[in-house]
């Protein structure tokens, strides 16, 4: 369990990072030290990803 108790289809909202303004990402997976799942706005927008739980700013949704 992550300190964001996170679960299947969550929103999060990643960090800024590089040139990538903060987006919205749907959770598909959790693991002990990243997650799984596809970027939902901004220029990733639909991309497969595995952040780190490191770049989690927040939960979006509750």
């Amino acid at each position: 369990m992550t300190k964001w108790d996170l679960k299947e289809d969550d929103i999060v909202v990643i960090w800024a990072f590089d040139d990538i303004p903060e987006h919205l990402f749907q959770v598909w997976e959790i693991y002990e030290d990243c997650i799984t799942g596809y970027a939902i706005s901004g220029p990733l927008k639909g991309i497969y990803g595995e952040p780190t739980l490191d770049l989690i700013l927040r939960r979006h949704t509750d």
